[in-house]
């Protein structure tokens, strides 16, 4: 799987907080920002996951 910029999103099913499930399917005819990082609860990826405020 492979995401593109400006490309429909690969078929894929993510768990988050609390146990709910998502897939692309549930965000259709909307913008989505797809965002990984690597660890909870430090300085750099809070801060960078606040940018998106």
């Amino acid at each position: 799987m492979t995401p593109a910029l400006n490309k429909p999103l690969p078929e894929f099913e993510a768990v988050a907080t609390g146990g709910v499930k998502f897939t692309p399917q549930g965000f259709v005819g909307q913008t989505v920002v797809l965002y990984f990082y690597p660890k909870d609860h430090t300085p750099g990826c809070t801060t960078e996951a606040m940018q998106f405020r």
